[in-house]
């Protein structure tokens, strides 16, 4: 069955001169552009298409990928206001319409914003600003150390909140975070906790480092100690950008390894660095 703004696996039924029609199924057949199709398309062959609504409500399959399916978020560029809302580039032949009442806040051309995809009551695709509307704190079917997909929000007092997979709110701590994130960047974290409210605080780095990760790290350090003369300008205190650039970790992990390596009697801790014993 074809669903309306997502990817869709239809079968091709014939090519000509103007494309290849596509079984559309409850749509009937559908007409993929020349242009799109993909090298040595045949008869019988199953190709991957994005469907969207045209300006008269008929199905229009394309091979481009849309930046977000119906129920899922994105960071678009808005291309087009008028006096209906605005309209954001989301990488389809047809922009995403973004109506005024569905507008956080007044857009403008050339902004970038974070848009949930959704269907109107008349079965068109639209966008929505107002992620409260859509994004629930509910840490439903989640579990501590689950990775899971990222997308950066507002900065807030005490971090970064993140949609997570799409559909639940979480938090990043501003003093957990070992490197710069930055408003509609995609990137992996970890559930850290749950807590008893249902809110998810998140962790860039999996929550619970075996031991054989911590040995790793300390051998790291120790090998590049002993690249530099044994001597490394880092400290428990250096910002954690610098920190995750020399060794990929967080400053916690960090830290947890020079006390490791320092009860080990194989470093020295001094104020501007550590030094090889």
């Amino acid at each position: 069955m074809l669903t309306i703004g997502q990817v869709n696996s239809l079968t091709v039924l014939e090519v000509g001169a103007h494309g290849a029609i596509l079984d559309g199924g409850q749509w009937g057949r559908l007409l993929l552009p020349l242009l799109q199709l993909p090298s040595g398309l045949e008869p019988g062959a199953a190709v991957e298409v994005f469907v969207y609504l045209d300006a008269e409500g008929d199905p229009v399959p394309t091979t481009q990928r849309a930046a977000a399916a119906v129920g899922e978020v994105a960071w678009l560029e808005v291309v087009d206001v008028n006096r209906l809302g605005a309209f954001a580039d989301w990488g389809i032949p047809k922009d995403l319409f973004i109506p005024y009442a569905e507008q956080q806040y007044k857009l403008s051309k050339g902004r970038h914003t974070l848009v949930r995809v959704y269907q109107d009551k008349q079965g068109r695709l639209a966008g929505s600003t107002r992620l409260d509307h859509w994004i629930r704190d509910d840490a439903s079917g989640l579990r501590r150390g689950q990775k899971v997909s990222l997308i950066i929000a507002d900065k807030t007092e005490l971090g970064f909140k993140a949609v997570i997979n799409h559909r639940c709110w979480g938090l990043l701590y501003g003093n957990e975070l070992y490197r710069r994130v930055r408003k509609g960047q995609v990137i992996d974290g970890y559930v850290r906790q749950i807590r008893e409210d249902g809110k998810v605080d998140l962790s860039l780095t999996q929550p619970g480092f075996s031991e054989d990760k911590m040995n790793g790290i300390s051998t790291a350090i120790l090998e590049a100690l002993d690249a530099n003369d044994g001597f490394l300008a880092l400290t428990d205190k250096s910002p954690p950008p610098e920190i995750y650039a020399a060794f990929g970790v967080s400053k916690k992990v960090f830290k947890q390894a020079l006390g490791a390596l320092y009860k080990q009697r194989r470093i020295q801790l001094e104020k501007d660095g550590i030094r090889r014993v």
